[in-house]
């Protein structure tokens, strides 16, 4: 409980005296309004039987009657609610203590235990307040048992297994190694930073390598996931390096001094790299991004910027 805590009930308990006060003073006001208007109408009833003012005069002397009736009504009603307003208040202002007068009955309060050793992660209720049974009060974790959760495409998540290897990085150390242990059989729409509506799959991993981290790496910080899909003693090519030819991949490769198109058959890739099912032999040099001015048989130079 914060020390402006009961500043902020003590104003509260003014400001519903003063609502209770100015229903009041309403009341007051209809109840005078209304007696005038009832005068009125004794006025009007015996001036009509002297014929000395009109019918509707006289009927709009009994309106006029009703409606201050009315707003009387509705007067003493509203201080009702301000009397509740200021019952509420003066309870809020009321210590335990004062209620009990220092005697705590035996089951007044209900003692919550944690169900696990571990820190507490996030304070959901941060001030004294009655809460329902089954009300969330606060998340607790155990930093030393951390497992990341990984929001992936549906059509990524299909290649993942479980078991796979992965390498966590970007959270602000040497990279980590982990393993998948679990890709949950259902997903959800997620709403991308472009406005698109995407397929996610949530991927369960857990760290292999990282020995008190509890200091350093912790609950709902960001990182960076490389899950394995594919492994293999492969030939790699540069992503860089190839082109579509027709219907084939295609890559210049360098003979003589001269560029020649070359078909190559791929297998995986990734964002850096491709696996070369046919078509290049090992230690073959390639051109990396080759513009349109590369073609069959035009001389060309190594960069000295890549040797």
């Amino acid at each position: 409980m914060t020390a402006g805590a009961p500043v902020v009930g003590a104003s509260s308990g003014s400001a519903a005296k003063a609502s209770v006060a100015l229903a009041e003073a309403e009341i007051n006001q209809a109840a005078a309004e209304l007696q005038f208007a009832q005068s009125e109408l004794g006025r009007a009833q015996s001036l009509i039987k002297t014929k000395t003012i009109s019918e509707r005069a006289l009927e709009r002397a009994r309106i006029d009657v009703d409606t201050r009736q009315a707003s009387l009504t509705r007067a003493k009603a509203n201080l009702d609610v301000r009397k509740r307003e200021l019952e509420s208040a003066r309870a809020r202002l009321i210590s335990p203590e004062e209620a009990w007068k220092g005697e705590v009955p035996v089951g007044c309060c209900v003692t919550v235990r944690a169900p696990v050793d571990g820190r507490v992660l996030r304070l959901i209720q941060e001030s004294e307040r009655v809460v329902v049974a089954g009300t969330p009060l606060l998340e607790i974790g155990d930093p030393d048992n951390l497992e990341l959760v990984v929001d992936l495409l549906s059509v990524d998540a299909v290649k993942v297994i479980e078991g796979a290897t992965a390498s966590i990085d970007g959270w602000g150390g040497t990279p980590l190694l982990a393993k998948v242990t679990r890709v949950e059989p259902a997903g959800f729409t997620k709403v991308s930073a472009l406005g698109i509506e995407e397929q996610r799959v949530r991927t369960i991993l857990t760290l292999q390598n990282a020995p008190e981290l509890s200091d350093r790496l912790g609950h709902e910080f960001r990182v960076f996931v490389k899950i394995t899909i594919h492994q293999s003693n492969a030939l790699r090519l540069p992503i860089s390096a190839l082109f579509r030819k027709g219907e084939q991949w295609a890559v210049y490769v360098v003979e003589r001094g001269r560029a020649r198109a070359v078909p190559v058959e791929i297998g995986q890739r990734n964002a850096g790299f491709a696996e070369v099912l046919k078509g290049l032999p090992e230690g073959t040099e390639v051109i990396l991004h080759p513009s349109d001015r590369i073609v069959d048989g035009v001389s060309v130079v190594r960069s000295s910027s890549l040797q």
